[in-house]
This record gives structure tokens, sequence and C-alpha cells, in this order.
């Protein structure tokens, strides 16, 4: 198992980006969480197959039409806590 750290920057906040990455979650079966920061920023950790992260990466570079993506901070980290499911937290 992999995990991914992001830090999301530019329009993600009140525009269904949360939404959006629980979508890409349940489609690919990964786990972890999301949440807005109160800086503005959107923060994600998810894990599961490398491949799959890739590919989720790929997917929230872009991300939503009714949002905006300046840039994503990624860290692959060891995991060390196991996330079971998936969740959206309020602003952290």
């Amino acid at each position: 198992m992999n995990q991914l750290h992001l830090f999301i920057s530019g329009t993600v906040q009140g525009v269904g980006f949360r939404q959006f990455v629980k979508y890409l979650v349940k489609k690919n079966g990964t786990t972890g969480f999301v949440r807005n920061l109160a800086d503005g920023r959107v923060e994600a950790v998810l894990q599961g197959n490398k491949e799959v992260l890739e590919e989720m990466l790929r997917r929230i570079r872009k991300g939503p039409l009714t949002g905006k993506v300046t840039s994503v901070e990624v860290i692959w980290e060891a995991v060390d806590t196991v996330y079971s499911e998936f969740s959206i937290t309020t602003l952290s």
C-alpha cells in the first residue's frame, strides 16, 4: 500500500473539490480523507495502489470544471495509519 499526501492550491474551496476527490476515491477504491484548510488550500491523504494513486493525482491536478488548480504539493509517504474508509472533513 502507498500513501499520497497532497496540498492543493487555487480555486479549490466552495467549488465541490472535496466531492470531486470523493468521486475519484469511490471510482478507484482508495481510502483516506480530504479537508479544507483555513488558508484556502485543500489537503488530501489517499491510500492505495501506486498506479491508481498516480492516475488520481493526474485527475486532481486538472480538478473539477467548477474549480481551478494552480499548484499541487505532492508528498509520497510511508503509511503509518491505515484508513479503512474515506472521509470528508470540515475546515481545519
